[in-house]
Formats: C-alpha cells, structure tokens, sequence
C-alpha cells in the first residue's frame, strides 16, 4: 500500500474512533489488542476477548460468551499484579470492566460505566489506582473494585494511548498535540506541553523525564518538570511507542523507515533501514532481536546491527505491536482471513495459529 493510501486509511481510522466518541456509536473497523501472562495470550478483537493457551494455540475462554453489541473491544488489555485483566469496551455502553484471567469471568459486580466515548486506551495500575483514559477526554481514577477513587482528571483532547510513569508522575498524550506531566499524589497537571502534531501512542519513561515520538515526524524529550526539546527526527509521522534500551532508542515512522538513535552522541546509529511497508505499531525488543511489524504484514527480526535474522509474511496488516512472552514471538494482524493471532519461535519457525470457533 502507497503512503497516501494508508494516510487516508487512518486518517479514516482516526476520524471514525472520534465520530465514535462524539456519538456514542460503535467503531467495529479497528486492529486488536494483545497481551499475555507465562501461560496466555488475551487477545481483543471486536465482540470478544479471547484467552489463547500459548502451549497449544487453543481458545480457553471468550469474553463475553455471547456476543452483544455493548461489548466491543479493541483496546489492549491489562493484567494486574492482584489477578485481574482490565479493559474498557468501545461497545455503547462504554462499558470499564475487570474480567478473572484464570476463569474469563467478571471479578466485578458492575462493570465502570461513567466515562461518556469509546475506551481506546489500555489502563495504568499504580499504588492501588487505576488511571483509565477515555476518548472523552479524561482520566478516570478508579480503586481496585472499580468503584471511583478520586475526580477525573480533564485532560482535553482524545485519549489513545495508556499513561507511562516513573512510578510517581505520569505521562499521557492526548490527539490535541499535547502531553501532559501528571502529578497523581497532588491530582495536578502541568500546564500543556505542545508537540506539533497528534501523538496516538504512550511515551516511555526515562531518567527525569519521558520521550514521546508524534506526527510532527519528531522524537522529543519532556522532562519531568515540562521542559521539552527536539532530539531527533523521522521523515513521516511516528505512531509507534519508541522503545528504549540502555543509551539507544528505537522508533520507526509511516514512510517505513526504522531508526537507531545514541542518546550519548546525539547520533543515528543505522543508514537508511526499511523494510517493506509503512510501520504503525511499535518496536519489539527481546533479547538480542528487534522486531518490526509492517502495514504488509510481514513480520522482520534484526539483530542489532540492522541486519535482517529473519522474515515472516504473516499476512493481512500488523498495526498491533507484537508481544514476546514463554519464548514465543505473538502477531495480531488485522484483515488476515485465515487467523487472528499467530505465534513464532526465536528462529522464526511458526508455532500455532489461532482461529476462534463459530
């Protein structure tokens, strides 16, 4: 797909969440959300979640078990420390629910239903709170039972992508161009930090502050008292979550190019890395490996030298970043009529599929 076509189509992704928002109608036409404990993969994709054995590839549960046009999820989901996984539906009732990963069941009575739009974002659990942005624009700050803990916190803007912390501030980036640094002890928030251009994806954390790529095609660096600055570039927009290892960040850009930036020298680290198509989901680091997933569906592993260890056509579109857990490599494509979720081994070699039942 040309860059103008996949622009177009997420700008119509974008438009059609925040139409979503707005009206309180369901927005069906989304890529999944993927995450995974030791022994399971928890895969959100439309009407269910579905809870994937990573030994066999075989369903273990669906949530719900029927289909309801309340229920509609997309949204990564999170697992917690105290047993629950946490999700919020983009189904009509904007439903925030706690499900038992053990069991698939509700751990709680009644399900979170204040927010006003679409869940699009995953949640962050810290100190006991959960901090749950909605496409309405707010955090909502809930306790463990899902009962409110506090006021939301307005933040203005759509809200896509989960807070990342130091484990005392936040950092959350809306659709309006803005980042936020959030003070949860004091429920205080600095003043806007503006980054030129939306920023879907989550920042990560570093030492005194957070960087955060955007469609400005810019990386910058926010420290934690709001003090940002420019350190590196792109040439399109970023929508990925760089990732950070040790002095070395990794991000990627739509044009399909992947970069290695040295936070030490201020210098990029790799010459002209691309691939195959344009990358929205983020970068994969395991072990010695990177791994890339394209808007073509292949899935890339390169070892720290830029070089291509191996490649895989998984098919449909990978807009959802691939998850590493129990040695195996997870890919969630979008529009692959064969499968939902795929998993690879360390070499590449596949070692299931997953197609859930009728």
């Amino acid at each position: 797909m040309n860059m103008k076509k996949l622009t177009l189509m997420l700008l119509l992704a974008l438009s059609t969440l925040i139409l979503s928002a707005c009206t309180g109608q369901i927005a069906v036409n989304n890529w999944p959300g993927l995450a995974a404990d030791s022994d399971r993969a928890y895969l959100s994709a439309g009407s269910h979640i579905y809870a994937v054995d990573l030994k066999t590839g075989k369903e273990v549960w669906r949530y719900p078990a029927e289909a309801d046009s309340k229920h509609i999820y997309f949204a990564r989901p999170v697992l917690t420390s105290d047993g629950q996984l946490l999700i919020g539906s983009e189904g009509t009732n904007h439903a925030f629910v706690s499900i038992d990963p053990e069991t698939g069941k509700d751990n709680w009575v009644e399900p979170f239903s204040d927010a006003q739009a679409a869940w699009v974002a995953s949640p962050l659990v810290l100190n006991d709170r959960i901090y749950a942005p909605n496409s309405d624009g707010y955090i909502y700050i809930l306790d463990m039972q899902g009962e409110p803990a506090g006021d939301p916190l307005e933040i203005g803007g759509a809200l896509w992508s989960a807070p990342a912390t130091d484990g005392t501030l936040l950092y959350i980036t809306s659709l309006d161009h803005h980042l936020h640094v959030i003070d949860p002890a004091e429920s205080t928030l600095s003043d806007p930090i503006e980054l030129g251009g939306a920023a879907p994806s989550s920042p990560v954390v570093a030492k005194d502050g957070a960087y955060v790529g955007s469609f400005a095609s810019k990386i910058e660096f926010v420290s934690s008292t709001g003090e940002h600055e420019v350190i590196t570039e792109a040439s399109n927009w970023i929508w990925g979550t760089p990732a950070l290892d040790d002095e070395t960040l990794y991000y990627a850009d739509l044009n399909g190019s992947i970069y290695s930036f040295d936070l030490a020298s201020s210098k990029q680290n790799w010459g002209d890395v691309k691939p195959n198509g344009p990358i929205v989901a983020s970068l994969l680091i395991d072990g010695d490996q990177i791994y890339v997933a394209t808007e073509a569906g292949t899935l890339v592993a390169l070892d720290r030298d830029a070089k291509t260890v191996w490649e895989k056509e998984v098919g449909g579109k990978i807009y959802t970043t691939p998850v590493a857990s129990a040695d195996l490599i997870l890919v969630a494509p979008y529009q692959q009529d064969e499968f939902l979720l795929a998993a690879y081994d360390a070499e590449g070699k596949q070692a299931w599929t997953f197609t859930p039942a009728k």
